[in-house]
């Protein structure tokens, strides 16, 4: 009963922890690094193919974006996640993998004139389609017998549409442990979804800590009336109200923030103002949004669903699927509001907006939710007087502001509170998830003001779980530049991963009829003799 933190150790994004127990081997979350990558992750023991389940606390790509990845790399286990998290990962890892295959292919096409070598994309659209097929879409708050010895239940933690804690119990040896991984805990009083809910007991915690070192504020900021106010003045300047947003949650609180503006007429003077969500994806995850209403929605949404009004719909709302949808739009020159991922400025149709707009002192760029180190999101946030997109140097004249407060995880007090649902402290609180600085004040919080047994394990570090022992104390590996630049999508890295796998099936065959492997090793020692140059 060994648990090993790999991702998202004393970082924000990435998150990934590996669970040995009862024989099986474990991932929860298994996410992608955005942003700035401080730390090397410590690769776990298990090849991709020696992966029995993966349990998913929430949709989010820092959570599940690297799952076509495993795919790619021989996992044909099962993913546990909610209904809503299936359905919402259906979209959003397909949109993942075509943003990988879109950027290769730009790159080599710039690069076969410089003579460089080909870029491969991390996963492929079949890699997504494939990782998809080994979904298995659960309730909130029903336990599921994974294999023996191993139960689950998904909490509805109010972070994002389908998002949760996972409560792992394990028996094993004479033994029961109880282990819950908090995903992202959400903030309170969120628009449309509900407010975490909190789990009685557990024997070890995971706990997440993006906003564990600050408060979003005592009092909760008026929304509506902050957002009233940066549409009216943008448009009294002339200008384009430009919100990079995650596609999926904060794009449809935007939405149902602006439906309430419009239904009380706020605006004066531009009272049929239009909104444009850019962003195919975001287009879909509404749809799911509308169709997990009755499960996820909170009393506020859903006394507006019971008078007939769709809490994320109004008159004016325009979507843009297509390409030429999108370049459309900054062809338009009455003031309007638009709406386009990604959220932190990374990828994705955002970039082209903000170069028709950033230079321009009429236009507003509002931000809503975090930005993570080295994005261009976070460069923007801090002032950066220019920036480079698409080759071109952009001077960055357009008003930046941000809604203060307005986060789908927890602050400190949030975290905390969480935490004290418990009703006896854990035996141990592990501290994840926050950047390194942050993870460290959280943990001190913890341990000398509310006397947890807390710990911020750094990638590579192990924990045998029966005896609540430390079994490796891994020390931080700062990322170089060069390491930096390598990305575990180069070709030879998935040759290798393809061997690993290779291995992990001859394994599987252990024991197979001798006429059977006779044929296996023949067909393995021919594909040797045509590579063997």
């Amino acid at each position: 009963m060994r648990l090993t933190f790999s991702g998202a150790a004393h970082e924000v994004t990435g998150s990934c922890h590996y669970l040995e127990a009862c024989g099986k081997k474990i991932f929860i979350d298994y996410g992608m690094e955005q942003g700035e990558d401080f730390f090397e992750n410590q690769p776990v023991s298990a090849a991709a193919a020696e992966i029995d389940y993966v349990f998913l606390t929430h949709a989010h790509i820092d959570h599940s974006g690297l799952l076509p990845l495993l795919y790619a790399e021989g996992f044909r286990g099962t993913v546990f996640a909610t209904n809503a998290t299936r359905d919402l990962c259906d979209i959003m890892l397909r949109d993942s993998a075509h943003i990988q295959e879109f950027e290769a292919e730009w790159k080599n096409r710039k690069g076969r004139r410089a003579g460089k070598p080909e870029v491969v994309p991390l996963y492929s659209m079949e890699d997504a389609a494939g990782v998809l097929e080994q979904f298995a879409g659960c309730d909130y708050n029903k336990i599921i017998d994974v294999c023996p010895g191993i139960r689950i239940r998904f909490t509805d933690v109010g972070h994002l549409l389908g998002s949760s804690c996972i409560e792992v119990w394990v028996s094993e040896n004479g033994l029961q442990k109880k282990i819950v991984f908090s995903g992202d805990v959400g903030n309170t009083h969120q628009p449309l979804i509900k407010d975490p809910s909190q789990v009685d007991e557990a024997d070890y915690v995971v706990i997440e800590s993006t906003y564990g070192d600050r408060s979003h504020g005592q009092t909760r900021p008026d929304y509506v009336e902050e957002l009233s106010r940066i549409i009216q003045t943008t448009f009294d300047r002339g200008g384009n109200v430009v919100i990079p947003s995650f596609a999926v949650g904060r794009t449809q609180e935007m939405l149902y923030f602006i439906r309430q503006i419009k239904a009380e007429h706020r605006i004066v003077g531009h009272e049929n103002f239009e909104v444009y969500v850019d962003s195919p994806l975001a287009i879909e995850a509404t749809t799911i949004f509308n169709r997990n209403i009755y499960e996820c929605f909170d009393e506020e949404a859903m006394e507006l669903v019971h008078q007939g009004i769709n809490p994320i719909s109004f008159q004016g709302l325009k979507t843009s699927v297509t390409s030429d949808d999108s370049r459309a739009i900054n062809f338009e020159n009455h003031p309007k509001v638009i709406i386009s991922a990604s959220g932190m400025c990374e990828a994705g149709r955002i970039r082209h907006h903000l170069k028709h707009n950033l230079w321009r002192p009429e236009c507003t760029i509002l931000f809503v939710g975090y930005q993570a180190n080295g994005t261009l999101g976070r460069a923007l946030v801090e002032g950066t007087p220019e920036v480079k997109l698409f080759g071109e140097t952009i001077e960055v004249r357009a008003h930046i502001e941000q809604l203060a407060g307005i986060s789908g995880h927890a602050d400190k007090n949030g975290l905390i509170d969480w935490l004290h649902g418990f009703k006896q402290k854990p035996e141990r609180v592990f501290v994840v998830h926050g950047e390194a600085a942050v993870c460290d004040a959280f943990t001190e919080c913890l341990k000398n003001e509310y006397g947890y047994d807390a710990v911020a394990p750094y990638s590579g570090s192990s924990f045998d779980l029966e005896d609540n022992s430390c079994v490796v104390e891994a020390v931080p590996v700062r990322k170089s530049k060069k390491a930096a630049a390598r990305k575990a999508s180069s070709v030879f890295e998935r040759l290798v991963a393809a061997g690993r796998r290779l291995m992990a099936v001859i394994n599987h065959n252990e024991g197979g009829a001798n006429k059977d492997l006779a044929k296996f090793a023949d067909q393995i020692n021919s594909l040797c003799d045509k590579w063997d140059r």
